[in-house]
């Protein structure tokens, strides 16, 4: 089979490679559309250790499985292939599993016309939902989950709040568009990508670019730092109102300061959110399908065979779409 390697910093190969063979729980899926994640381009860059070269990266995929359990299903994947065994896992926290491990990360991605993944993992697609828009659902689920978490932290409804997203990349936008679709009548996206913001503007959204307009001090209750930098750490803290709360899902950097002081005085919640549960995945399948985030013509498709092109595009910005797709 064909499949996109990462093969060192900034360097990618499409290789012929053997299937690997078929452990017992595991099912062959075909993949029929797997998109370009963030912690991909992290990778890419050589700033993953966790990510040893060679590797096949990917983990956001949809398709049909070969050989299994499961075989003639449409599935979507969830990628963490957890234990099921530890306290998180028996709490319903499976994202945060004890002995947790990966595709694409710690064994053979998506960016491949085939990969093997425990039976577990596989969530059955409805009929009615494309390959395309089905490779959504693992970034839209951790948009999902990270609203969820920062609702319970309001004391008032999300829909009354005014909300802060930063960064227009694909969790970003989803994020927009599912706080859209829960009522959210305030809402605005600030990224210093151009095409990016038009993106998101076509999508329905009202964007800013930060660089060109700060959000006035203690403006809004709710921000979801999409970026995860020393910078947007800094807007968003300026930005909330006391009482308020910031959703970091972003992990660009681990740089600069926070400032806890302005934390604790205007008594913010700051909370992280890592990927999602089983449930917010099943959840984010039947949203997708549902059409209440729009026709999705935002993403991009190439073929796998332009995979590396695609990173560069992404890398330099040369892309307006805030997902690309590739297609084994």
């Amino acid at each position: 089979m064909q499949a996109l390697y990462y093969v060192g910093p900034e360097q990618l190969e499409l290789r012929e490679t053997e299937e690997v063979p078929l452990a017992e729980g595991e099912s062959r899926v075909r993949i029929q559309a797997t998109g370009i994640c963030g912690s991909d381009l992290h990778a890419f860059h050589g700033h993953d250790p966790r990510r040893q070269p060679p590797l096949i990266l990917g983990h956001e995929a949809a398709g049909e499985v070969v050989e299994g359990a499961l075989a003639g299903k449409r599935v979507t994947m969830n990628p963490l292939i957890v234990c099921g065994r530890c306290d998180y896992c028996l709490s319903g926290r499976q994202n945060l599993c004890s002995n947790r491990t990966m595709i694409g990360m710690t064994r053979a991605g998506s960016f491949a016309e085939s990969l093997t993944i425990p039976d577990h993992c596989l969530i059955e697609l409805p009929e009615t939902l494309s390959p395309v828009a089905a490779a959504l659902t693992e970034p839209a689920a951790t948009a999902l989950h990270g609203i969820q978490r920062l609702e319970r932290s309001l004391s008032r409804p999300l829909a009354e709040a005014r909300v802060l997203v930063i960064g227009a990349g694909a969790i970003g936008l989803l994020a927009g568009l599912m706080l859209r679709q829960r009522g959210v009548r305030t809402l605005r996206l600030a990224d210093t990508n151009p095409l990016r913001r038009q993106t998101a503007q076509e999508a329905g959204l009202e964007t800013f670019d930060p660089r060109d307009h700060i959000p006035p001090e203690a403006s809004v209750e709710a921000v979801f730092d999409c970026v995860g930098a020393a910078a947007t750490r800094d807007m968003a803290v300026a930005a909330v109102r006391p009482g308020g709360a910031i959703m970091h899902l972003g992990l660009q950097d681990n740089e600069g300061s926070l400032d806890v002081r302005a934390i604790t005085l205007k008594e913010i919640a700051f909370l992280g959110a890592y990927t999602y549960t089983a449930t917010d995945l099943r959840a984010t399948v039947e949203l997708l399908d549902s059409g209440a985030l729009g026709d999705l013509s935002w993403v991009e498709t190439r073929r796998l065979q332009e995979g590396a092109e695609a990173f560069a595009d992404l890398v330099a910005g040369r892309t307006a779409a805030a997902k690309v797709v590739l297609l084994p």
